[in-house]
């Protein structure tokens, strides 16, 4: 086993039917093997704060999802939003259009905006979708991301066109340098994924499946 692999975890659930007991559980879960956090849908926010109470176990919501395609100024107020109704970590998607355009003004101030709201209120994480995007694009958007001091890269939503990669975890983790935290997520679906993305360079794994990998198991699907 990992050592403090439980930490590694962000416990998620982000399917637009989850119900609030869904989120009880989730939540339930995550303190019963102290996961690093849950993720949930902003909505949940405060729910998911209040079921974790006098637990170490984080809230951790995301902004601008699935598409990243929200204005920047919609993107600042929704993560000023969760962060107030008690989210510890926020991660944003980001423009993935202007990406592919060069438009990498536009990009970083779409990271900026949200960046700038979580500073010393929260860690923020940028998820720049690389099933989307050609490897100059991945690099390109890790680079925009460190520039504009985020915390984390993370490679996917799970619910694009494919998840997180060995290959595309060693690719952000060479761009962004030790520094900063990367995130795999989509497709961790059993402790050897777990220990393959951990030794690509991933400090953070954002999973469904995170009850199935303490145990041993593979699930059947992730998020």
């Amino acid at each position: 086993m990992i050592e403090n692999l439980n930490k590694y975890i962000d416990h998620t659930l982000l399917k637009p039917e989850a119900t609030e007991e869904q989120i009880k559980v989730l939540c339930d879960e995550a303190k019963k093997y102290d996961f690093m956090s849950v993720c949930i849908n902003p909505t949940w926010v405060s729910k998911a704060a209040a079921f974790l109470t006098e637990s170490d176990v984080k809230v951790c919501t995301v902004i601008g999802f699935p598409l990243g395609a929200n204005t920047s100024e919609v993107k600042a107020y929704e993560a000023n939003e969760a962060i107030a109704n008690g989210a510890n970590e926020v991660d944003m998607v980001i423009n993935i259009g202007a990406l592919k355009d060069h438009d990498d003004e536009l990009v970083i101030r779409d990271i900026q905006g949200v960046v700038d709201v979580a500073k010393d209120r929260a860690i923020s994480k940028v998820i720049i979708e690389t099933s989307l995007l050609t490897e100059e694009e991945k690099v390109r958007a890790c680079e925009l991301a460190k520039k504009a001091g985020a915390d984390f890269v993370k490679t996917s939503t799970g619910f694009s066109t494919g998840g997180a990669t060995v290959e595309d975890v060693k690719l952000m983790r060479g761009t962004v340098g030790p520094e900063m935290g990367v995130k795999a997520s989509g497709g961790v679906r059993s402790l050897a994924d777990a220990q393959a993305f951990i030794d690509a360079g991933a400090t953070r794994l954002g999973a469904s499946s995170g009850v199935a990998i303490m145990e041993g198991q593979t699930a059947a699907s992730d998020y």
